[in-house]
């Protein structure tokens, strides 16, 4: 009988477990995780792995910092998202490592539509389910949006459609690709779990590598990295794209404040809707392409778009307080996403940046800053440090491109950036924390951020106003 183990006992690690134990209660199964306090987890209920003697008999135990180590004794490794392999390349293409994302889509991947992208996947999956649930009850929603697949599993039936958010990390080790798989967009992220950018983007195309001439694959056209991995692939399935410049054939385009598909009229743009700014005309345009792949009624999607009221931390509106309106884009962990919430809200005064260094390129958004300014500026963390430093070595560097009307802030900590949010903000103008950073240094997620932002938004909103330092 061959010898399982998993890799990572988080969420996804957990339901892992669950789902082997459904099918085989004595299988002897190994635990591998960096954390020793695993054991005390409630399906196991020990206080020493050496000593356990759980509610589980068939379980051992690789714990600590050696749990990567010696793992040639092992038939089948059921590797985690949260599991990185950058310091271990001799796995990167060890047959024996799967993952939970790959088994589910070895079975089910007919009747998967897989979204992935750099940005803007949970609002599109999101909002794909939300379309379809409108027209069928036989559709579930899994995937790095928070559901582990095998946590419902027993509810699918051979009609039922699937939809998944996935992660580069989920797509790491796939060796199939979903029926119909969206791609949004690559850009650099995550450059502390993977050894290059390009191994990266690599993950990504995961979901379309495996998919054959009965399959769908939608991107976007404009994408220019997109566009050169499509060439160079070797294609056979059907490709729809959408594009907010130019006509498509086959797919969705933006033009003269309309979406059109295959060259007709469909989406009236003007039409009230949640989703706000250009790149979630983009997030749906693809969900629209998907939906009628999948026959979808016109006006189910229309009222779709219509009544969905997107995710939290995601251009979240927090509130007006104290004549001074809150934007929480908590999400925004790369440049890219920053640019584009700026663009999306119009009387934008004071952006929050910063927080975990990854180390990925922020000239493009300093360039950006400098060529549409924003009043304040207020930087924490590392990556706040160096986007201030950067922009700095360039007005160093071109005097000419000093500009007085903006103010740079420096916060040690989020206490101190609400506080200044207030104090530097004027009345009947906008705050958006959209910070193109990581939350890692200060919090758990970028979940726990946005929250924490926004109850002290609430809790500080009688301060009184400043100017700032020199």
């Amino acid at each position: 009988m061959s010898k399982i183990l998993i890799l990572g006992f988080g969420r996804e690690g957990k339901s892992t477990y669950k789902h082997l134990r459904k099918s085989n209660a004595t299988r002897l199964l190994t635990i591998a995780d960096q954390n020793p306090n695993v054991v005390n987890d409630e399906i196991f209920n020990c206080r020493d792995a050496q000593l356990c003697v759980s509610t589980d008999p068939n379980v051992a135990f690789k714990l600590g910092d050696d749990y990567m180590q010696n793992l040639d004794e092992f038939d089948v490794i059921i590797k985690s998202p949260g599991v990185s392999l950058k310091d271990f390349p001799e796995l990167l293409n060890d047959e024996r490592i799967t993952s939970q994302t790959d088994l589910f889509l070895q079975e089910f991947g007919k009747q998967i539509i897989g979204v992935t992208g750099t940005k803007g996947k949970s609002t599109t999956t999101a909002l794909v389910y939300h379309i379809l649930k409108k027209q069928s009850d036989n559709v579930i929603l899994v995937g790095n949006i928070g559901i582990p697949p095998f946590d419902l599993y027993e509810k699918i039936d051979e009609n039922t459609k699937i939809v998944a958010e996935l992660s580069s990390h989920q797509l790491q080790c796939a060796s199939a690709s979903p029926h119909i798989s969206v791609l949004l967009n690559i850009y650099q992220d995550h450059l502390d779990h993977y050894n290059s950018y390009e191994e990266y983007q690599q993950c990504k195309w995961n979901l379309t590598r495996f998919q054959n001439e009965d399959d769908y694959f939608i991107f976007d056209a404009d994408h220019e990295l997109l566009s050169e991995l499509w060439n160079y692939a070797e294609i056979t399935r059907k490709a729809y794209t959408f594009s907010a410049s130019r006509p498509q054939e086959q797919g969705c385009y933006l033009a003269d404040n309309w979406i059109y598909f295959n060259g007709e009229k469909f989406y009236d743009c003007s039409e009230s809707r949640y989703l706000k700014g250009v790149h979630n005309l983009l997030n749906i345009m693809a969900a629209i392409n998907v939906c009628k792949i999948c026959n979808v009624d016109d006006e189910v999607i229309r009222s779709g778009i219509a009544d969905f009221k997107g995710l939290p931390h995601r251009l979240e509106c927090v509130g007006t307080y104290s004549d001074i309106t809150f934007y929480n884009d908590s999400i925004s962990t790369i440049p890219e996403a920053t640019i584009a919430a700026v663009k999306s809200l119009e009387n934008v005064q004071t952006l929050i940046l910063g927080g975990f260094d990854r180390g990925i390129d922020y000239l493009p958004l300093v360039d950006f800053l400098i060529e549409n300014p924003v009043k304040n500026i207020i930087f924490v963390g590392e990556a706040g440090e160096r986007i201030s430093n950067l922009w700095i070595s360039k007005i160093i560097e071109n005097p000419q491109l000093q500009n007085d009307f903006v103010n740079f802030f420096d916060a040690k900590n989020y206490d101190e950036v609400v506080d200044l949010a207030f104090k530097a903000t004027d009345k009947n103008h906008i705050c958006l924390l959209s910070p193109a950073a990581s939350s890692y240094d200060m919090f758990k997620n970028f979940e726990h951020r946005g929250d924490f932002f926004r109850e002290r938004i609430a809790a500080n909103r009688f301060l009184s106003r400043c100017t700032p330092s020199e």
